[in-house]
């Protein structure tokens, strides 16, 4: 075959032959040309033919008017705008004050309580607010916590640098609870007839609809069944054990929605699902609920909160965790707020909680250890949840979504400033969320499968989407049966989800805002205050241009940290404080003392309070076991003392002390047996005996009785014990304990010592703080240390052996 091929002639030929000759040449030489390439454009034809047709951009934008292409069952990009106070369809408002809290020296706790307490006992206006409690200029020494659990509330300071709230002590406990009562009442559930709701739906068909109206609060139920478990990988991560595996009932999704619409079976809801519901996974149900308890338009703004803490340990964790919680609560924010030196988040906004704003935030110099439960900064496992323009520095996760958070919700505008570990999807099947111009700086943003970590996390993020994001490492993965979206990104990429536009800027600027237009229209993306990018992008602009940004570039761009400034400072919070009562002319109610009954005592071998013999059964803790990983990670849990889960209360969890001891009324028991547990760190639940090669520790967290030093590492990747300075969380909630017995009647029985970390399986003495590794005392027990069989530990003599200097002084002052 000949392509572009030439034939030459010898000149043999006379020359009245000539042009005959040249006439031929010429033809033939066309004909074969024409031949060889109509046969080229052939073989093209095929060649393109052979090739994967380029995919359908499942999001474009003409003139800032997204378009969305579906996959073959229907599913789409979500629409995420439904995220927000009230879904985003109206800016928060201003509430006014209905009483002022003095700034007096001490202890602000009661009067500022008091105030919250007044305002939740206003008739509630057609706006469905009561009034906000105004704190004036100055820090308020907060020892105790302050609460909101009334509905139409606002606590408001009078500047985000005049007013501060300091949470003072030793105490863990969260400086502002935000929450309502969690007594939900849920009707049958209705089956859904649709073979497949695909991801973004906002209606469905059920078997019958005769007992829906519109107006209705409804739970959408999308099942974790078996073959959904199997077809994901996640019933086991490796190793051939399936503990940490997923099991079905344990990832169940819960979409709290509204009735809009009813025409025949078909109901139309509020904002859309965010995973699909497929027939072939078990499908899906409604049912209506009742929620008395939960409260909405409850605010905190403009102030400061900060955390008092030792400043000789870097890595102090005995103060405040937690800024502000939420729960049971849906119509709220937290906005204008800078938070300093708290250990656990800034905000978070758990599963209960729908619809919650939190913008124009900055969490600065965090202080605790490096790890597991610190640092989540701006974290949600809610639905309709939106973040927006918030910044942290030094973090950890600092924005995040947890366990099978329903969604959608979003973070917009946020700036991580070199974090210790990434931001994105941390715990299983988050669904539906936005990344929208977020930045972390050092590390990464990831949607991905988490395996074992986590207590089992797997498969993190479904459904969800990074847009015009930075970071060191961008993952984006597509789980099976849902997909995840990266367009825009700036970073080093993983993963197998959707890239578009990577390493390129994109318009529209913002997908949040450009959905919330097409929308609700108006000047919603405006409403959005994203920071102006003054520059366009270009690799060869005009003289006139480069002379212009050559000039610009003098100085750096105005940062996201500064632009949260400039929003607050354009809508600024007036004044008016005017005429509005003080909490000290009402009068502040002081609390009650509760009477301590007979101390006990023992007479002739019997335990006994004043005349009365003290009998019934005894509660014995837990020595180790539980999950935070929805309800059930809690449902076989039974009462702690001094168990701990960051911000989180309840059996199973951070247990209210008064509830354990109505729990012991209820069910006859006297006494409770505590000691403290086999290991701090979940992860130790496999027995092993490996050094961690890092702080991820899961809750919840059985504490010890020593305090850390802040120093080099332990063996679960935390710092060193000090087995001279004492764990004052622990002792703190064990002698409250001791004052509600006293008060009901209860027996505390504390042991000091539990000798399953000396003398029983060896993976129990690995985390122990008298270990020599993992304490900066010098204990002297041999490391490594010496397992018998490499399995069992038999440490007992040398521990309790009075002779030994070093461990004698460290038992005298214990005891």
């Amino acid at each position: 075959m000949f392509i572009g091929s030439t034939i030459c002639l010898r000149p043999a030929f006379i020359t009245s032959s000539f042009h005959k000759l040249q006439r031929i040449y010429f033809t033939l030489f066309f004909n074969i040309k024409l031949i060889l390439s109509a046969g080229f454009i052939v073989a093209l034809m095929n060649v393109a033919a052979q090739k994967p047709a380029k995919p359908v951009s499942p999001l474009t934008a003409e003139r800032d008017k997204l378009s969305y292409h579906a996959d073959e069952q229907g599913n789409r990009i979500p629409d995420f705008s439904y995220a927000g106070y009230n879904a985003s369809e109206k800016p928060i408002p201003f509430i006014s004050a209905k009483v002022t809290v003095p700034l007096l020296k001490g202890d602000a706790t009661l009067r500022i309580q008091s105030a919250i307490n007044y305002v939740s006992a206003l008739p509630v206006n057609p706006d469905g607010f009561r009034g906000a409690v105004l704190l004036e200029k100055g820090t308020y020494q907060v020892d105790g916590a302050l609460f909101i659990n009334t509905s139409g509330v606002v606590l408001r300071g009078s500047g985000i640098s005049e007013t501060i709230l300091q949470g003072a002590g030793s105490d863990r406990q969260t400086l502002i609870t935000i929450a309502g009562k969690n007594d939900k009442v849920i009707s049958s559930e209705v089956r859904i007839i649709d073979a497949y709701v695909p991801v973004n739906a906002m209606s469905l068909h059920v078997a019958s609809a005769q007992n829906f109206k519109v107006g209705d609060m409804i739970l959408i139920h999308r099942p974790s069944t078996t073959k959904w478990i199997n077809d994901l990988g996640t019933k086991a991560f490796g190793g051939g054990v399936d503990a940490l595996g997923w099991k079905p009932g344990q990832r169940d999704l819960f979409w709290d929605r509204k009735v809009v619409a009813i025409n025949s079976d078909l109901i139309t809801i509020d904002a859309p699902i965010t995973t699909a519901l497929d027939t072939t996974y078990g499908g899906g149900t409604i049912a209506t609920y009742k929620w008395a308890g939960r409260i909405s338009n409850v605010g905190v703004e403009n102030l400061s909160c900060e955390s008092t803490f030792d400043a000789t340990n870097p890595k102090d964790e005995a103060h405040r965790w937690m800024a502000v919680t939420l729960e049971n609560t849906v119509d709220a924010w937290v906005r204008r707020v800078t938070f300093q030196h708290f250990a656990g988040s800034a905000v978070a906004a758990y599963e209960t909680t729908k619809r919650i704003t939190v913008e124009d935030c900055k969490s600065l110099a965090p202080v605790s250890e490096i790890g597991g439960q610190r640092r989540y900064t701006f974290f949600t496992t809610g639905q309709q949840n939106l973040f927006q323009r918030c910044y942290a520095e030094g973090g950890y996760h600092d924005f995040a979504v947890g366990f099978c958070a329903a969604g959608p919700n979003a973070f917009i505008q946020c700036h991580s400033q070199q974090p210790y570990s990434f931001s994105g999807a941390i715990d299983s099947w988050a669904s539906g969320t936005l990344f929208d111009i977020v930045n972390v700086d050092g590390n990464a943003l990831r949607f991905g499968n988490r395996g074992q970590d986590a207590q089992g996390a797997g498969w993190a993020a479904a459904n969800s989407v990074f847009y015009q994001c930075t970071a060191a490492i961008v993952d984006c993965y597509k789980p099976p049966t849902a997909n995840n979206w990266a367009f825009g990104t700036w970073a080093q990429f993983s993963g197998d989800g959707y890239w578009a536009e990577s390493n390129n800027s994109i318009n529209p600027r913002s997908l949040f805002y450009a959905q919330l237009k097409d929308r609700i229209g108006g000047d919603a993306y405006g409403r959005g205050e994203i920071l102006p990018l003054k520059t366009d992008a270009s690799s060869s602009p005009p003289v006139k241009v480069a002379m212009e940004l050559t000039a610009l570039s003098v100085k750096p761009p105005l940062t996201l940290y500064e632009w949260i400034d400039d929003v607050i400072k354009r809508n600024s919070t007036p004044a008016e404080n005017m005429g509005v009562k003080t909490m000290d002319a009402i009068g502040i109610k002081q609390l009650t003392v509760v009477q301590k009954i007979a101390p006990v005592q023992v007479k002739n071998g019997w335990l006994t309070r004043g005349s009365r013999i003290l009998t019934g059964k005894r509660h014995e803790v837990s020595w180790w076991r539980g999950s935070v990983q929805g309800p059930f990670g809690l449902k076989d849990a039974s009462p702690h003392i001094t168990r701990f889960v960051p911000g989180r209360a309840g059996i199973g969890l951070t247990d209210d002390l008064n509830e354990v001891a109505n729990w012991m009324d209820e069910r006859k028991m006297i006494a409770i047996e505590h000691n403290y547990g086999l290991w701090y760190d979940r992860r130790r639940d496999d027995h092993e005996r490996i050094r961690r090669m890092d702080g991820e520790v899961w809750a919840p967290f059985y504490e010890l009785p020593f305090a850390r030093s802040g120093q080099s590492s332990a063996w679960d990747g935390l710092s060193k014990y000090d087995l001279t300075k004492y764990n004052t969380w622990y002792w703190s909630r064990l002698k409250k304990f001791a004052g509600i017995a006293d008060e009901k009647g209860l027996v505390l029985i504390h042991q000091n010592y539990f000798q399953h970390n000396i003398i029983e399986a060896g993976a129990h003495y690995a985390d122990f703080p008298w270990r020599t590794a993992n304490n900066i005392n010098n204990t002297g027990f041999p490391e490594p240390p010496p397992y018998a069989g490499d399995k069992r530990i038999f440490l007992a003599d040398q521990f309790y052996d009075v002779s030994e200097p070093v461990r004698r002084e460290l038992h005298k002052a214990y005891i």
